[in-house]
Order: C-alpha cells, then sequence, then structure tokens
C-alpha cells in the first residue's frame, strides 16, 4: 500500500465518475505539473473512457548545468551535451517516485493496461526510463521533445511486459534545447527494443503546437478506448 507521505504532490483533472484509465505526465525542468493540465480539453477524449490525468511535480533540487540554481527537476543536469552521462541516482531516485504513482492509480483501481506514462523534455526522458522497466504491461508511453537517459543498460533492465509497447514519439525539428537528432535516436532505440512506434515531427522549438495536440488526442483515444 502506497503512503501519502511517499507520493510526490500532483495536479489532478479526473473524470465525474470512477475512473477507468490514468496518464501520468510529467513536466520538463525547471516547470510544475500545471505546466500540461490546460491541454487536457484540447485532447477531445470521449468521456466514457473516464480519463483521469496526473501531473506531478518534480523535487526542486539544484541543477548544476544552471549555476547550482534551485528548481524542480527529475534529476540534475550537468552538461549541455545531452549525449553526456546524466545523473542516473537522481534518475533512479524520481522513477522509484514515478512508479509509486502508478501504483497509486492501481490500488484506485486503474489497472496498469490503463495507465499511459507521458512526459516532455526531462519529464518525457523519466516516462521513457520507467515505461520501458515497469515489469507490468502499460496502455502506452508518451516520448515528447525528449531523450534517452541510462542507455547502457536498457537491454538489460528491459521489461518483457513492455516489449511491444504502443509509444508516441515526437520532436520539433527547429528545438534548440534537445536537438532533432536526439529524438532521432530515441526512437531508433524505442524501435531497436521493440516498441510500436508513432512518429511525429513538427516544424517547431522546444514546444508543443495544436497539430501535435491534436495527433496527441487521436493516439489517446485508440490507446484508452473502452
Amino acid at each position: 500500500m502506497t503512503t501519502k507521505s511517499e507520493l510526490l504532490p500532483c495536479v489532478e483533472v479526473g473524470p465525474k465518475g470512477p475512473a477507468k484509465a490514468a496518464v501520468i505526465w510529467m513536466h520538463g525542468l525547471g516547470a510544475d505539473g500545471h505546466d500540461f493540465e490546460p491541454i487536457v480539453p484540447q485532447l477531445g477524449l470521449d468521456p466514457r473512457s473516464a480519463v483521469r490525468f496526473v501531473f506531478p511535480h518534480a523535487p526542486s533540487i539544484p541543477v548544476s548545468l544552471n549555476g547550482g540554481y534551485v528548481m524542480p527537476a527529475w534529476y540534475d543536469i550537468k552538461d549541455a551535451d545531452l549525449k553526456n552521462r546524466h545523473d542516473e541516482q537522481g534518475i533512479r531516485a524520481s522513477a522509484k517516485k514515478i512508479e509509486a504513482l502508478i501504483a497509486r492509480e492501481v490500488e484506485r483501481g486503474v489497472p496498469t493496461r490503463k495507465i499511459v506514462l507521458a512526459g516532455f523534455s526531462q519529464g518525457g526522458a523519466m516516462a521513457v526510463h520507467v515505461a520501458l522497466r515497469h515489469a507490468q504491461p502499460l496502455a502506452g508511453l508518451m516520448a515528447l521533445s525528449t531523450y534517452l537517459v541510462c542507455g547502457d543498460s536498457v537491454e538489460a533492465e528491459l521489461s518483457s511486459a513492455n516489449r511491444g509497447l504502443p509509444t508516441f514519439c515526437a520532436h520539433g525539428t527547429e528545438d534548440p534545447m534537445v536537438r532533432y537528432e536526439r529524438g532521432v535516436a530515441l526512437k531508433q532505440r524505442l524501435i531497436a527494443v521493440g516498441c510500436d512506434v508513432t512518429w511525429r515531427e513538427y516544424a517547431m522549438p522546444h514546444a508543443v503546437c495544436m497539430e501535435e495536440i491534436a495527433e496527441i488526442g487521436e493516439w489517446l483515444r485508440a490507446r484508452l478506448a473502452e
């Protein structure tokens, strides 16, 4: 049983009745759980799907890349070159916190097969990390404007339950923060480990756009249909 004190604080947008499905959506570096909350009504989901959106707030920690400034972050970043090794200890600590949110959804009556992990940028890296390793089958993964972390351990730690995981992977071709090439590399790695990848690219910077929101909605409707 997950105790309340163990859980990250979250923003929740839920259905009128009991939830039948859930999307746990991680924000990017320096943002918070309110960042993607306004998108929910724009996704056009069928109310009968009864989806609960859970937007956790990352802990506030010093971030080396930003001069040690304390901000919401899932893990420390020491180098602007995202190909370099990240703070694995911080990544794995945050992964446990996300796993606890999945466990709470199960406790609240939502099976893992109806849970999507989603994230943008640093939050997307966490969603990928957790989804590939989660022991039970998930409904899907959304990896938005993001990249791979702990890549050396993916194959060894990959969960057989999520080998064919449906994945929506999207990136901006003009992203100056997480370069487009890093998104393509993530897509290729996800395909290589067996994920069922839907790839989209948009002429945008490090952001989301209306076309992307529409396609996310379409993808989620297919994943979370009754």
